[in-house]
């Protein structure tokens, strides 16, 4: 007598791409780990500014306080007023909390809805890509440095000495932070703060 035997068919589950899939694809090793380390950085550069500066850091609020993020950390496209602060020290010649003259920077945004962020003037001018992340209170920067009068920064990764990574939240109404952790100046942690310009130019 034939037995008839069932066959089951496997069943394949395939997970949908994370939103984090694709800023790691581009994101080099070093930089996917100083973003790892992001706590870390907050937690140490905290300790060692506070000894000197701890009525400056209260005297800035929101900004310098490290679980601050709120949803929706898309910015708009326009003209931002910036200011950068860095916080913690490598090394014994570096201060443990410095505030650096303001400037312009600009969010521009693409056909297909892809956010960047240049500073518009110095010498030193950080220009990158948002990423979107897993954390939806959070999205990831990507960029490099354009220095002295170079019209266009270099790519990412074109050369690491350049390379900027970090972490862009909205902090309050009309107020975004951009944390880069372990810079590569001699600070544990930089810190960009973005108010929009009032008067935006037309389009």
């Amino acid at each position: 007598m034939a037995t008839k035997r069932a066959r089951s068919a496997a069943s394949v589950t395939v997970e949908a791409p994370s939103p984090s899939d694709a800023w790691k694809a581009v994101a080099s090793p070093s930089d996917q780990d100083r973003i790892d380390r992001l706590g870390l950085a907050w937690q140490q550069s905290l300790m060692e500014a506070r000894k000197r500066y701890g009525k400056d850091i209260a005297a800035e609020g929101e900004l310098l306080k490290p679980r601050s993020a709120l949803p929706r950390p898309q910015p708009t496209p326009g003209s931002y007023n910036c200011r950068m602060i860095s916080l913690g020290a490598k090394d014994s010649e570096s201060p443990t909390f410095a505030k650096f003259k303001p400037f312009f920077c600009y969010v521009l945004s693409d056909d297909s809805g892809v956010l960047t962020i240049v500073k518009q003037t110095g010498s030193q001018r950080p220009a990158g890509r948002l990423w979107d992340d897993d954390d939806p209170n959070r999205m990831i920067f990507l960029g490099s440095l354009a220095l002295g009068d170079e019209k266009e920064p270099l790519a990412y990764r074109e050369d690491p000495e350049r390379d900027m990574a970090g972490v862009f939240e909205r902090i309050g109404p009309f107020k975004w932070r951009l944390v880069i952790p372990w810079p590569r100046s001699g600070a544990m942690l930089e810190l960009f703060e973005l108010t929009p310009v009032t008067d935006q130019p037309e389009g």
